[in-house]
C-alpha cells in the first residue's frame, strides 16, 4: 500500500490529487483491515457454535446410554434433557447479542469513515 501511494505522489504533480490519492489509500487500508476482522471473528463464531453443537450431541448421546443401562433413572434423564435444551437456548441468545453487537460496531465504523471522507473531500 505504501508503495502504490509513493508512486501516486511521484506521478501527479498537483497537491490536492495526491492528498485524495493518498485518502483513498487511507481509506481502502482501513476497509481491508475491518473486513479481515469481521472474517475472523465469523470464523471464530462459527468454530464456537460447532464445537457447542458437537458437545450437546455428545449429551444426548449420554443421556441415552444412561437411559438404556438404567430404567430407574428416567425422571433424572429428562431433567438433564431439559436442564441442556434451557443451556442450549441460553448460549444461542448469548452468540445473537454478541453478533448484534458486533453489527452494531462495523455500522458505527463504516459511518466515522463516511464522515472522515466527507470532512476531507471539502
Amino acid at each position: 500500500m505504501t508503495m502504490t501511494t509513493m508512486m501516486t505522489m511521484t506521478t501527479t504533480r498537483r497537491r490536492t490529487t495526491t492528498i485524495t490519492m493518498t485518502m483513498m489509500m487511507m481509506m481502502m487500508t482501513l476497509m481491508m483491515m475491518i473486513t479481515t476482522m469481521t472474517t475472523i471473528t465469523m470464523l471464530l463464531v462459527i468454530v464456537t457454535i460447532m464445537l457447542l453443537l458437537l458437545l450437546m450431541t455428545m449429551l444426548l448421546l449420554m443421556m441415552r446410554w444412561r437411559r438404556r443401562s438404567r430404567t430407574r433413572t428416567r425422571t433424572k434423564a429428562t431433567t438433564t434433557t431439559t436442564t441442556t435444551t434451557t443451556t442450549m437456548m441460553m448460549m444461542m441468545m448469548m452468540m445473537m447479542m454478541m453478533m448484534m453487537m458486533m453489527m452494531m460496531m462495523m455500522m458505527m465504523m463504516m459511518m466515522m469513515i463516511m464522515m472522515m471522507m466527507m470532512i476531507m473531500m471539502r
